[in-house]
This record gives structure tokens, C-alpha cells and sequence, in this order.
């Protein structure tokens, strides 16, 4: 029997002051021996360079533990501009909402 996607949710901010904490949560679920992580930014409004590495270093962590690393980013919103900007949505599965995400809707 697969294991269920584990959710993350992420803090309203991500920088240089709580990455530590993201990363450690991050870490806990591709631990947890789900094949999908979801980190749930949808309420996060800001994410700094620091907090994109975070990101970029978990999803290559998740990898290496079979597990892929998904993002929920609001729609039209500033982390999804930087994610655009940055490139990032071309490197990670991103979606617009936490049911988008879940492995039985993708498509």
C-alpha cells in the first residue's frame, strides 16, 4: 500500500531567520517514507532567496529518497512571481491549490 503525500505547511514568511526550521520540517516529512511531499505555501505572502535554496535543496533531497516535492503556491500572488521569476516552477511540480497537488489529481 503507497504511503499518503505528507503536507507541509509553510510559515506566512520564509527567509534567512526560520529556513532552519523549514528545512527541518521539510526533512521530517521525506522521512516519513511518503513518495510525495507537498510543501503548502498557500498562505505564505514572502520568501526570500534564502527560502527558494530551501526549497531547491529539499526537492533534491526528497529525490535521492525516491520521493518527489511538490509546491502550493497561491495564484497571482509575491511567492509565485519569484518562483516564476526565478525559475523554479520550471524545476518543481508547482499548483495553485493543496487539491491540485494531491498524487490523484495530477494529470
Amino acid at each position: 500500500m503507497p504511503h499518503p503525500p505528507a503536507v507541509v505547511s509553510m510559515p506566512a514568511e520564509i527567509d534567512l531567520n526560520n529556513t532552519a526550521d523549514v528545512i527541518a520540517n521539510l526533512a521530517k516529512a521525506i522521512g516519513t517514507s511518503a513518495r510525495v511531499v507537498i510543501a503548502d505555501l498557500s498562505a505564505t505572502t514572502f520568501c526570500d532567496s534564502s527560502g527558494i535554496r530551501t526549497l531547491l535543496i529539499t526537492a533534491y533531497q526528497a529525490a535521492a529518497s525516491g520521493a518527489e516535492l511538490r509546491l502550493v503556491v497561491q495564484e497571482g500572488g509575491a511567492v509565485q512571481r519569484i518562483i516564476a521569476l526565478m525559475g523554479i516552477d520550471r524545476l518543481l511540480p508547482v499548483y495553485p491549490t493543496l487539491d491540485a497537488a494531491l498524487p490523484q489529481n495530477r494529470g
